[in-house]
C-alpha cells in the first residue's frame, strides 16, 4: 500500500515558482500576512496564502502542517484545487461541486 502523506508531500514540494506567479492573491505574500495560528475561519483568501507561501519557500510545508494544526493531505487537497479551479476551487460551497465533477470522471 502507497504512503499517501508521503505522496502528498511530493506533490506539494514538486511546484515550480511558475504555479505560484499565476495566483494574484498572494503575490507579494510575507509571514506576517499569513493567517494566525489559531484562524478557526479559512476562507479562499487564507487557504491560498498557506499554499503559496508554502510553494514559494517562505514557510516550509511541516511548519504549515504544525502551525495551522492539518495534515500534509488536507494542504495538498487546497493545493490540488487551487491548481485545478483558482482561488473560487477553495471555497467550502465549491467543494462538493468540484469533488462530484471529479467522481463524474471516473
Amino acid at each position: 500500500m502507497p504512503n499517501t502523506s508521503n505522496t502528498a508531500l511530493n506533490n506539494v514540494r514538486d511546484n515550480t515558482h511558475d504555479n505560484a506567479v499565476k495566483h494574484n492573491l498572494t503575490a507579494n505574500l510575507d509571514l506576517s500576512d499569513l493567517p494566525g495560528p489559531a484562524t478557526q475561519r479559512w476562507d479562499s483568501k487564507r487557504k491560498a496564502q498557506v499554499v503559496e507561501a508554502v510553494r514559494t519557500g517562505r514557510l516550509s510545508l511541516e511548519q504549515a502542517c504544525e502551525v495551522y494544526s492539518m495534515s500534509v493531505d488536507e494542504l495538498s487537497s487546497w493545493q490540488r484545487l487551487l491548481d485545478r479551479h483558482g482561488a473560487k476551487g477553495l471555497m467550502a460551497t465549491r467543494t462538493k461541486e468540484y469533488r462530484m465533477q471529479q467522481y463524474n470522471r471516473r
